[in-house]
């Protein structure tokens, strides 16, 4: 089963960094950063910040697991982290490279569930872990 990690990365503004995926025929969709864990990875935690580096050329600083999800075919986990800026020249995932892939663009949405709402975030089940939490008002506060 693969194991990935992801980063709902939270930026000064109390704005959510987002990847925005375009890709040929399917509709638009968001996600949050991150990856599958790779054997040269020392730690999931370690995992995250490669994965970040690649996808948004920042450095993250992990502050806590938010949310796990397991199926029978996945695991994911899911960490509350803050970045202070990115830079898109710096990007280096190979993701990038790949033919007939689409767009990763970076996009910042306010923290807010109105703005949630408003985008296609995936996983569905995540999204909706994700926009409680903000209901709540345990993100960006109690970070």
């Amino acid at each position: 089963m693969p194991k990935r990690v992801r980063a709902v990365l939270v930026t000064p503004n109390d704005t959510l960094l987002l990847m925005k995926r375009v890709r040929p025929d399917r509709p638009v969709y968001w996600v949050v950063v991150g990856g599958k864990i790779e054997p040269t990875d020392t730690d999931p935690e370690a995992a995250l910040r490669r994965e970040v580096r690649e996808e948004v050329g920042g450095e993250a600083r992990i502050v806590r697991v938010l949310h796990t999800h397991r199926t029978e075919t996945d695991h994911e986990t899911f960490y509350l982290a803050d970045i202070e800026r990115w830079d898109l020249a710096a990007r280096t995932g190979p993701e990038f490279g790949e033919e007939g892939r689409g767009e990763y663009l970076l996009e910042e949405i306010p923290l807010t569930t109105a703005a949630l709402d408003a985008v296609n975030l995936l996983p569905p089940e995540f999204a909706a872990v994700l926009r409680e939490a903000v209901e709540r008002g345990t993100l960006p506060a109690g970070r």
